[in-house]
């Protein structure tokens, strides 16, 4: 099934339409690359193919994120994804997603920091950061996005969807102190790395990458989820699963309490052991079960998960005291 549906893009397209929005912004070819982690070993970038152009002549938040949701997926295209001087053909699938691998020499390992990697489809082209992390980096910070570092309210389906259809980048809030939080934990040495995976749509990735980008968040990995209806629930075990599997380090996950992230996690650290440093969970409600939480942090604001990070010595103290005076 094509996420959305094509029959549910073209009303979304009839729509812009006719509300206005030039007809050639829908029918441009595009190609996203979303931002990646990788190893000096091996980099793994994945992207996405459209039919459509959907950051193209956006006006209010609520064209913005209809012209992503309608998006066209362009299955079977034919794309050269580069990265650092290397190339490859991948074809892409049903939902206009391709992913290609590159593989470094032990002579030339890739270089630590942030490099480009480039993807071509016909006329259509785009370029995505990847970030290199060591393998002697201490950890990995694996992330929930929504009411976890953003207030969505997920929990009510109506002001979850006025969020979704109303906001953007500029209007959702923060979630207080998780900025600063990550930017201390961000200190460790070798830097970690960091990587988002959200029940937020493949579409909203631009979204999310604009607001992490106004909150000074760190740089993250984006692993977001394919609309449909198989995909309701189960989406984050396997993007969890294969960040564990391809990266060595111990990692530290994050989300909240309002949905499925404990027992998600929990999973996790069944099927993992020894590999998960610490689990930080936000509470937003469903929380008097302390079972749930079993070997996690139920933390309410940013400063109090990075107090505790301090004590599992996750985060250097003088940056938490710094950021977070004492009181505050």
């Amino acid at each position: 099934m094509r996420t959305p549906s094509t029959a549910l893009a073209a009303a979304f397209a009839a729509a812009l339409v006719a509300a206005g929005a030039p007809a050639s912004a829908l029918a441009d070819n595009s190609v996203v690359l979303f931002p990646s982690l990788g190893r000096p070993t091996l980099v793994t970038v994945r992207g996405q193919a459209l039919k459509t152009s959907p950051e193209n002549h956006q006006r209010s938040g609520l064209e913005k994120n209809v012209r992503r949701l309608a998006s066209v997926t362009w299955g079977g295209a034919a794309i050269e994804v580069g990265f650092q001087g290397q190339a490859r053909q991948v074809v892409s699938d049903k939902d206009g997603l391709f992913e290609a691998s590159f593989p470094a020499s032990q002579a030339s390992p890739f270089p630590l920091g942030a490099s480009t990697a480039k993807a071509t489809a016909g006329t259509a082209a785009g370029e995505g950061q990847v970030q290199i992390v060591a393998d002697e980096a201490p950890f990995l910070v694996v992330s929930d996005f929504d009411d976890t570092v953003a207030v969505t309210n997920v929990q009510n389906k109506g002001e979850m969807l006025k969020t979704a259809l109303l906001g953007d980048e500029s209007s959702t809030p923060p979630v207080e102190g998780m900025a600063a939080f990550y930017a201390c934990l961000a200190q460790a040495a070798p830097a970690p790395g960091f990587a988002f995976v959200s029940g937020s749509p493949v579409e909203f990735g631009p979204r999310l990458q604009g607001f992490l980008t106004k909150h000074a968040f760190p740089f993250a990995a984006l692993h977001l989820r394919v609309l449909g209806p198989k995909t309701m629930s189960g989406y984050k075990e396997p993007h969890l699963r294969a960040l564990l599997s391809r990266f060595p380090q111990r990692f530290v996950l994050v989300g909240d309490s309002g949905e499925a992230d404990p027992e998600v996690y929990a999973t996790i650290l069944k099927e993992f052991p020894g590999r998960v440093a610490a689990v930080y969970i936000h509470d937003v409600g469903r929380s008097t079960d302390a079972s749930r939480f079993k070997g996690m942090v139920l933390f309410k604001t940013g400063a109090d998960a990075a107090r505790a990070a301090v004590a599992a010595g996750l985060a250097p103290r003088e940056c938490v005291e710094k950021a977070f005076p004492s009181g505050k």
